[in-house]
């Protein structure tokens, strides 16, 4: 007996979920001009990133997560900063495997679980991290990180340890370890990594390093 679709939609909800949790990073590509989005998701995923994430306030989001699909096969990619429902729905049909929020926005995650897909859901304070997680989110973007710092996730875990964390804003190599051993599942990075200069000056390979490092940090705060 084979799949139906509602099946299939959980099944790639799980996998990408799992990846994300897994590799413990999520990249960031958020720029004001119409870059090379796939070349930059390329040098990322060269770095070892395996789950990356365009934002939808980026000129031509939706044609590179198209792109990007085809040409990094094995990238979990997501869509992010998606403020509505219909951003989400033509984010899910331009081929974004995770949705991601700077805020609670419960017709995102209605959409994510329409079509099976995971959503990590922005909050800030405790009362909107349960709320997010109660009403279906796939993991909780604390947000932003770069305020409330390690010590605040992990005095939120305190009461509410069944919740996955993800701490935005702000997270470089430098600091990712400190989210990690405070109990974030995965940190996500953006402008550390996404270095405007480099990319203007078609350094591709600065992001390439900064991906590695992100990676590398993740990687040995867990094994401490």
């Amino acid at each position: 007996m084979g799949y139906n679709a509602f099946e299939e939609g959980k099944l790639r909800e799980v996998l990408a979920d799992e990846e994300i949790k897994r590799t413990g990073a999520i990249g960031i590509i958020r720029i004001r001009t119409a870059e090379d989005l796939v070349r930059i998701a390329e040098a990322l995923h060269a770095g070892g990133l395996l789950c990356i994430e365009i934002t939808m306030n980026t000129p031509g989001a939706l044609q590179a997560i198209e792109q990007a699909r085809e040409r990094l096969p094995t990238v979990v990619l997501g869509a992010g900063t998606v403020l509505d429902g219909v951003t989400a729905r033509e984010a899910v049909l331009a081929g974004a495997q995770f949705l991601v929020t700077p805020t609670v926005r419960l017709d995102v995650l209605e959409v994510a679980h329409r079509y099976g897909i995971p959503a990590i859901i922005g909050a800030m304070t405790p009362t909107e991290i349960l709320t997010a997680w109660e009403a279906g989110a796939t993991m909780v973007k604390v947000f932003p990180a770069s305020v409330l710092g390690p010590r605040y996730l992990q005095e939120v875990r305190g009461p509410l340890p069944q919740i996955p964390l993800v701490p935005t804003g702000g997270i470089t190599a430098e600091n990712a370890a400190e989210f990690i051993r405070a109990g974030a599942v995965a940190v996500c990075a953006g402008s550390w990594l996404i270095d405007k200069q480099a990319i203007a000056e078609g350094r591709y390979e600065v992001l390439t390093e900064r991906a590695r490092r992100l990676v590398e940090a993740v990687r040995k705060a867990r094994e401490s």
